[in-house]
């Protein structure tokens, strides 16, 4: 087996052969021979040591292998596409468009609202919003793949800098009707013993909360955990428990049957702007990013006034 000697042309031909299903439509799209693409394709199959394809009734049946080999080998060409558009798009003069990594929480929390403000300075913009968890948004943001990034680490990826953009405390999340609305500020003891539903066991934040409800001696009922804080919120709306969330997405779903209020604890949260080193700027990034940062201010200030009027209809004490 010498894969040195496997060539780009035989890629093609293998891809060409499990997209057109035949030796002759092969041929056609590739602008070859039949008997110029068998002979490829034999030399490939050798070079590899196994079979591609079976031979059945004058036809070629995909093996397994070739099923698992033509996935990468999609990937490949879908990323290959996206080099083509770009390029095209620049010769045609067209502006690229600006790429956006997010934690999917901030996705729905606060980048609406961002390009909202964004389109009404650039109208003709384009932007695309990938979400991604960390660690691989990290580590996508390093490679320069993309013209911003949203997360949560303080520490900016290697070839990036990275600025604070939000900074609240968490709020406690409860469902219309809950005993505990009673109350201006909740300490932890409130929560002793209630129906809780957590983020995920390795979340830094989830890890946070329960070494202060450790440290505080408080149990709680444990029954549910989610990954998203999206989740956990309509979890609360149902009336399945409680929760301590970031305070975007918790303030995104307030009033719909969940409701918010103060912890007398600080558990800081905090959002952090990223921008590549080494990528070139994207002309529409400054415009972006002053959308975004008036985003930021604005939720910042309504969960500030819900928080206040919360706490003027309550008791500011807890038993």
């Amino acid at each position: 087996m010498n894969h040195a000697l496997i060539s780009h042309r035989h890629i093609e031909i293998f891809r060409a052969l499990m997209l057109s299903g035949g030796v002759s439509e092969a041929a056609r799209s590739l602008h070859t021979s039949q008997p110029t693409l068998s002979r490829e394709l034999a030399r490939l199959e050798y070079l590899l040591g196994y079979a591609l394809f079976d031979r059945v009734r004058g036809r070629l049946k995909a093996t397994q292998a070739a099923l698992v080999l033509f996935e990468e080998v999609q990937r490949s060409y879908a990323g290959l596409d996206r080099i083509v558009q770009r390029a095209r798009s620049l010769a045609q003069g067209q502006d690229s468009v600006l790429e956006v990594l997010s934690l999917p929480a901030l996705t729905q929390a606060l980048l609406p609202g961002a390009c909202r403000r964004w389109q009404d300075l650039a109208p003709e913009g384009r932007v695309r919003i990938t979400p991604q968890e960390s660690p691989l948004l990290e580590e996508w943001l390093s490679e320069q793949r993309f013209d911003l990034g949203l997360t949560e680490q303080a520490q900016a990826p290697a070839g990036t800098r990275g600025e604070l953009l939000f900074e609240a405390d968490e709020v406690c999340v409860l469902p219309d009707g809950h005993p505990l609305l009673a109350r201006a500020q909740l300490a932890l003891d409130d929560l002793h013993d209630a129906a809780f539903i957590s983020l995920a066991s390795q979340d830094p934040y989830r890890l946070q909360l329960d070494a202060l409800f450790e440290a505080a001696g408080v149990g709680r009922r444990l029954q549910l955990e989610t990954p998203s804080a999206a989740a956990i919120c309509e979890c609360v709306r149902q009336g399945l428990g409680v929760s301590v969330l970031n305070p975007l997405t918790a303030l995104s779903f307030s009033g719909r049957g969940l409701q918010l209020r103060r912890l007398t604890v600080s558990v800081p949260y905090r959002v952090y702007l990223v921008q590549p080193q080494l990528r070139s700027r994207h002309a529409q990034l400054p415009a972006f990013v002053q959308g975004l940062r008036r985003q930021a201010d604005e939720v910042r200030q309504r969960l500030d006034t819900q928080l206040k009027e919360a706490s003027g209809g309550g008791r500011g004490d807890s038993p």
